[in-house]
C-alpha cells in the first residue's frame, strides 16, 4: 500500500498508529493535535470568509463575487484536509522516531490569501458596481 494510501486510511482508523513504533511523549501528541486543531480553525475561518463574500457583497461583480468566494472555500477545504494529513504523518514520525515532515502547504496557503486579499484591494479601491 502507498504511503498517500496508507495515510488516508488512518485518518478514518487512528487507533492503527498505534501499531506503529513506540509511543512519544504524551506532550509531543498533544502538541501535534493542537496544531491540527489550529489548521481546523484556520480552514473554518477561511470557508467564512468564502461565504461572507457571496453574502454580504452582492453589489460586486458576479466573476469577483463568485471567484473570490471559490478561493476562500477551496483554500478552506484544502486547509482542512492538509490538517488531517498532517497531523497522521507527524505522530507516524514521532513514534518512528523520524524527523517531522516537512511541507510547503503553509507557503502555498499564504500566497492564496496574499491573492485574495490583493484581489479585495483592488475591488475596494476601484469600486463595487456591477
Amino acid at each position: 500500500m502507498s504511503e498517500f494510501a496508507r495515510n488516508v486510511r488512518l485518518w478514518f482508523v487512528p487507533g492503527d498508529v498505534r501499531t506503529e513504533g513506540e509511543t512519544p511523549d504524551y506532550r509531543f501528541s498533544l502538541a501535534n493535535e493542537r496544531t491540527f486543531l489550529a489548521w481546523l480553525r484556520t480552514a473554518l475561518a477561511l470557508i467564512g470568509g468564502g461565504f461572507a463574500v457571496d453574502q454580504f457583497l452582492p453589489d460586486l461583480r458576479w466573476g469577483w463575487r463568485v471567484g473570490l468566494a471559490l478561493a476562500l472555500l477551496a483554500a478552506g477545504v484544502l486547509c482542512a484536509l492538509r490538517a488531517v494529513n498532517h497531523w497522521v504523518r507527524c505522530e507516524r514520525a514521532m513514534r518512528r522516531g523520524e524527523d517531522l515532515p516537512v511541507s510547503r502547504f503553509p507557503a502555498v496557503l499564504s500566497l492564496v490569501v496574499a491573492v485574495v486579499a490583493v484581489a479585495m484591494v483592488v475591488v475596494v479601491l476601484f469600486g463595487w458596481e456591477a
